[in-house]
């Protein structure tokens, strides 16, 4: 097991928790899809899981150790994190840009050597994005950052890999390109954390499924036992349904008009 949570609560105000007794854990090789209606709190969930949020009840462990007791050094060498977004102030070339996973592993005033390099010519070949490696990381369009961010997670060689709404502002073609991304990393013996708004999305993936209501509950298992109509129609306030299509030979996640 690399990572595991207990009975996580977490709120920015007294007032309101915005989820509660959250359990979880994430093995190698494993997808676990944390789906929410927009605002439910999935990434302050991922930023409690990265150790970038401190939960008010709970503990999150990594590889069996209190991940608050664990150095954010030797918290990036286990875990690799994707926001949704990531706009970086400086031009930096794409090949530069993916090394700098390595940072965790350098010390101070450290440049990274020719290995570091080598691994990230490498991570840009299995992924086909060497054509990107001297162009410009702020020239990119999002589909492209999107892919160049989990080569620079990659080339941390973390155990784990954590993705908030990576689907977020792309077009369909690059959404179902980083959906058979996300497979393949899994497929390498990544752990993957991946929050997502998107139903079809989470069918697709097809692995662990954790649901987070607008209540704060949050509910964990498997994909096809979490992913019930009467359950996200009530998590999206919409007619939803699960269809088996033959054409692509799975079961699809359409919506009816209206709000119920």
């Amino acid at each position: 097991m690399i990572l595991e949570a207990k009975n996580l609560e977490f709120s920015y105000t007294p007032e309101k928790v915005l989820f509660h007794d959250v359990s979880l854990s994430v093995n190698r090789g494993e997808i676990l899809a944390i789906l929410g209606a927009n605002g439910a709190g999935k990434s302050t969930l991922l930023n409690c899981l990265a150790n970038l949020l401190t939960p008010q009840k709970g503990e999150v462990l990594l590889k069996g150790r209190p991940v608050n007791k664990i150095s954010l050094r030797e918290t990036a060498r286990c875990v690799g994190y994707v926001p949704q977004s990531h706009r970086p102030a400086y031009g930096y070339q794409v090949r530069d840009f993916i090394v700098m996973g390595r940072a965790p592993y350098l010390g101070i005033f450290r440049q990274p050597g020719k290995e570091a390099y080598m691994l990230a010519d490498q991570v840009m070949d299995e992924m086909g994005i060497a054509h990107l490696a001297h162009r410009s990381y702020t020239d990119l369009s999002g589909g492209e950052r999107q892919q160049v961010t989990i080569a620079r997670a990659m080339v941390q060689q973390p155990d784990l890999i954590m993705l908030d709404e990576p689907t977020n502002h792309l077009d369909y073609g690059n959404q179902q390109r980083m959906i058979h991304t996300i497979k393949r990393l899994a497929d390498r013996g990544f752990g993957i954390i991946i929050t997502s708004h998107m139903p079809d999305h989470v069918l697709l993936l097809d692995g662990k499924v954790g649901i987070l209501d607008d209540e704060g509950n949050f509910q964990v298992g498997v994909c096809g036992e979490m992913m019930k109509e009467e359950r996200l129609r009530s998590l999206y306030h919409v007619d939803i349904h699960l269809v088996y299509e033959p054409v692509v030979n799975r079961v699809v996640c359409v919506s009816g008009e209206g709000e119920k």
